[in-house]
């Protein structure tokens, strides 16, 4: 490594272009042009030209130059302005950064000519005032540790002059020995010294390197040898087409012989089923993403487009064992490399790239396939099985108008809150049986037991959980804080501790209380979506495949939803992953510890190094704990290498009680004994969020949409969160009740809301968790109860010049209140009883000085709101303790006997005032101008006209 800081720093500018359409080839022959002349400027030392690889019209060009003065004597001459005349005028926008050139590690050589393009990494953090001398520490420990990774070419850290952010710029031979990196979690090691700023807030983005000028010294990383792969793409030809697909097949595997990696293929087609599949054969997985990203290949699969275009679906496979072919060809399968796990599967739904040229099917015949060959999926024991036959399919059509897709808390809330509103909603889940063991997610988020209510299973879930009011934080050994929320007054509910799997079990006995029964061990294997309305492929238990037609498609299938990859969807920044392998485990301690109290051991080293956690959440029994924790040293050398998915591990051998017992020792209190291990996992924590929620007919929702560190169920109750939100403008749209704009609005409300969360629960993920001043602000914001939609295109605000005296405000949670009369009932009612349901709740009040022709103007009022929406708005009048209130026929009445409304919403003592109240609780509309005009106005943009 050097340093640059050991004499004048060099400079480097960092200038980004976008080119015009179609101009991309021009740029790069310009740039060449323009670099060979500013090649020979005085100070210039280095150039480089790199393409973002998501975008190829967007390009980063580097320059390095021996100080400051030499940059900017550039920028002055007229040199410059006839050097870059040519790129200006192929470019579309531009923006410039200059940083110091803080160090650079040499690894290999750049990539040949005639090999495929190396990547840069640009992974960047922010780096507070005061930290930077320990940052660059930490970073060049690192680099020490990352000497040898097998793809790593070499890297460097930049910092950005006057402003407090770095960047981690790094070289690797390919874009996947980066992932592969990545994903493998015992790389924790090397990255550790950190982590305690990138697992705050950080960026990353990809490019490919396009051209650079000859660069001395290094070598290049030796390639793993790995096993060929089996690549099955499968996809449906319709009665009839079958000869003209096999025809179009044969001409193309006519157009691919020769395709470098290629080994062999064949065609199959699934008896009594219209289903082919083409399995393809590899020399390796990165052969097939390389064909496949390349956009030349499309006229060798053009005779297939009109088929795959439509659905397919892609799976990938290692191949284990080979008998020797009766016609003698041989391909020697590579072995694996020494102390690798099992590769694990990798499913697909990207579509094929659209073929230039549309050529007429020509017939050739095919050949025919004798080899027989045993193929399993990577991680299944080495066996042969026999392959079943497949049922022939069937179709579903009728009256299934919302199809969901995961049965999780997500998937299952959402499906409730259609069935509640008379939707016709269809669940279907992979899983053959419903979870009975893992606990996951535990914390009942008070929010979240707000809907319980709502949605009727409050009561129960209370009977089955355990409280959770109080936290308690150890920092190395010693108590810093201890919280307790019980007794929080304006709170209906507060937290409950209940296991994810108990969780799953109301909502479903729930929803088969509304007439739907999840459909279990049916799986979503493709879909496709038109104007009116999403066919999607299913797999049933039996093997059948069926084709069902749905108005749309809720995808709540979770971290590998096949519903997030068929349409495309990107998470933001990339998915990111700690590094740190984890365990969890449902176990006795035999400790003393406040009742009902989440306990938190953290120990942070001199440097501020995030060294070890114990995070025990207690469950119903008698000091019964879920502990999570590091996973120790030993067993994450045993087990914790190769690609790694996000969530918990069924392939693996999982952690014994001896294993807890050693992270307890570790961190925990001394003398503490764990027992009666009742279940255990191994996992990794990978977090993100997509670039949007909708895509169409089609919805993400839950772990679809975000990934969450396990910090305080987080994940699941924002899922639950995401399908509320959806629910009742869904079950509107179904109706033809919902204004164009409505649904929109999921993505414009929730994906904020969520992705607030997730940068949240990474940036206190390795601290003590309290970092907020105001306790109670920071137990209420981690509840939900904060969480709001205030920048909602759907709320929205009207005043006199007397305005709110406080009260929600638009797109915030709208609060119970107490002690509310009603004549004929003998005991107070709550807020909540009255919007309580599946409608929205215009709420007028009256004060002390509203007068009868006022309260006759909102009885006409509200009996107007409710006949534009068909009632699907349920007005009452809260009317103040002195009010004098003529009786009213179309406007049920309420007295304010003890003035909480007045005092929770901020209305005035005299005169009227109004909120609309949506079915999720959250303030639409309040308004001081109580008009027919100004509800019509705000009602259009929810329901139809």
């Amino acid at each position: 490594m050097t340093a640059a800081t050991e004499k004048a720093p060099v400079v480097r500018t960092l200038l980004r272009m976008r080119t015009r359409e179609g101009c991309e080839a021009e740029f790069e022959q310009s740039w060449r042009r323009a670099a060979a002349e500013i090649s020979k400027v005085p100070g210039n030392l280095r150039q480089e030209l790199v393409r973002d690889a998501d975008d190829p019209r967007t390009f980063l060009i580097t320059s390095d130059w021996v100080d400051r003065a030499a940059v900017d004597a550039f920028g002055r001459s007229s040199a410059r302005e006839a050097l870059t005349e040519a790129l200006r005028e192929l470019r579309e926008d531009a923006s410039r950064s200059t940083y110091e050139l803080l160090h650079t590690v040499d690894g290999g050589q750049p990539a040949e000519d005639d090999a495929p393009p190396h990547v840069r990494i640009d992974i960047s953090t922010r780096v507070e005032e005061g930290q930077e001398e320990a940052f660059e520490a930490a970073y060049a420990k690192t680099t020490a540790a990352l000497h040898g990774t097998p793809g790593l070419i070499r890297e460097e850290l930049l910092k950005e002059i006057g402003a407090p952010r770095y960047h981690i710029f790094a070289e690797w031979e390919s874009e996947q020995d980066f992932i592969t990196w990545v994903d493998d979690p015992s790389h924790a090691d090397q990255s550790a010294a950190l982590i305690r700023w990138l697992s705050v807030e950080f960026n990353r983005q990809h490019y490919e390197i396009r051209h650079r000028p000859a660069d001395p010294g290094g070598g290049s990383a030796e390639p793993t040898t790995r096993p060929h792969v089996r690549i099955d793409i499968s996809t449906r030809v319709d009665e009839g087409e079958e000869e003209a697909f096999e025809a179009a097949y044969a001409k193309t595997t006519a157009a691919l012989r020769g395709t470098p990696g290629l080994i062999r293929e064949e065609l199959l087609k699934e008896i009594g089923a219209p289903r082919y599949h083409i399995f393809a054969e590899w020399e390796s997985e990165q052969d097939f993403i390389t064909w496949v990203d390349d956009p030349s290949h499309a006229d060798q699969s053009a005779a297939l487009i009109r088929w795959l275009s439509v659905e397919f679906s892609r799976q990938h496979f290692e191949i284990r064992y080979r008998p020797v072919d009766a016609d003698g060809g041989s391909w020697p399968l590579p072995a694996a490399a020494a102390g690798s796990p099992d590769p694990k599967p990798v499913v697909a739904a990207a579509p094929v790239p659209a073929p230039r040229v549309s050529a007429p099917v020509e017939q050739v015949p095919v050949p025919s396939a004798p080899v027989q060959e045993f193929v399993e999926v990577p991680g299944a024991q080495h066996a042969a099985a026999p392959v079943p036959v497949p049922a022939p399919p069937r179709t579903v059509s009728g009256d299934v108008e919302v199809l969901v897709a995961g049965a999780g808390p997500a998937g299952l809330t959402h499906a409730l809150e259609l069935a509640r509103r008379g939707i016709a909603v269809r669940v279907v889940d992979k899983r053959a049986q419903a979870a009975t063991q893992a606990d996951k997610a535990i914390g009942i988020h008070c929010r979240t037991m707000e809907i319980w209510e709502d949605q009727g299973i409050v009561a129960e879930a209370m009977d089955a959980g355990i409280w959770l009011h109080g936290q308690t934080v150890f920092v190395n050994g010693k108590q810093t804080h201890q919280v307790d929320w019980a007794g929080l007054d304006e709170l209906p509910y507060a937290h409950l501790g209940l296991p994810q799997y108990d969780t799953e079990r109301l909502l479903t006995a729930k929803l088969l209380a509304h007439g739907v029964a999840v459909e279990r061990g049916v799986e979503l294997v493709g879909f496709s979506q038109d104007d009116d309305g999403v066919t999607a492929q299913l797999r049933l238990p039996s093997g059948v495949s069926e084709t069902t037609r749905a108005q749309y498609l809720v995808g709540c299938d979770g971290a590998h939803s096949v519903v997030r990859a068929g349409l495309g969807l990107d998470f933001e920044g990339g998915v990111s992953m700690f590094p740190q392998l984890f365990m969890l485990g449902d176990v006795d301690v035999d400790w003393e510890m406040p009742p009902g109290h989440l306990v938190r051991w953290v120990r942070i080293e001199e440097d501020g190094a995030f060294t070890g956690m114990l995070v025990c959440v207690p469950l119903k029994g008698r000091n019964r704990y879920r502990i999570a924790t590091l996973a120790p040293e030993p067993l994450q050398k045993t087990i914790g290498s190769g690609v790694v998915p996000p969530g918990f591990w069924q392939e693996y051998t999982p952690p014994t009680l001896a294993d807890i017992q050693a992270a307890i020792d570790d961190v925990g209190p001394a003398g503490t004994t764990a027992s009666n291990l009742r279940w255990s996992s191994i996992f990794r924590v990978k977090h993100g969020i997509v670039d949007r929620y909708r895509e169409g007919r089609v919805f993400v929702a839950g772990d679809a949409a975000h990934l969450h560190p396990p910090a305080g169920g987080q994940g699941m109750n924002t899922g639950i969160q995401d399908a509320w939100n959806l629910g009742w403008k869904l079950a509107l749209a179904v109706r033809g009740l919902a204004a164009p704009g409505l649904l929109d609005s999921y993505d414009a409300e929730r994906r904020p809301a969520g992705k607030a969360i997730v940068d949240r629960a990474v940036a206190i993920a390795f601290t003590d968790e309290m970092d907020m001043e105001d306790e109670k602000a920071q137990f209420l914001l981690e509840m939900q109860m904060t969480m709001n939609y205030a920048g909602s295109p759907l709320v929205g605000e009207v005043t006199d010049g007397e305005g709110f005296a406080g009260g929600p405000q638009p797109g915030h949670r709208a609060p119970d209140v107490q002690g509310l009369r009603r004549f004929g009932v003998a005991h107070d009612l709550r807020l909540f009883d009255l919007t309580r349901g599946t409608h929205a709740t215009l709420l007028l009040h009256a004060g002390a000085g509203a007068g009868e022709e006022d309260l006759a103007a909102l009885e006409k009022l509200a009996a107007s709101v409710r006949q534009s929406t068909q009632g699907q708005v349920h007005p009452y009048l809260i009317a103040a303790p002195d009010a004098t209130v003529p009786p009213l026929v179309d406007l049920p009445v309420v007295r304010d006997t003890q003035g909480g409304f007045a005092a929770a919403y901020g209305v005035p003592g005299t005169g009227t005032a109004a909120y609309l109240v949506r079915p999720d609780g959250h303030v639409g509309l309040r308004t001081r101008v109580v008009t027919d005009a100004v509800l019509r106005e705000h009602l259009s943009g929810v329901f139809a006209g």
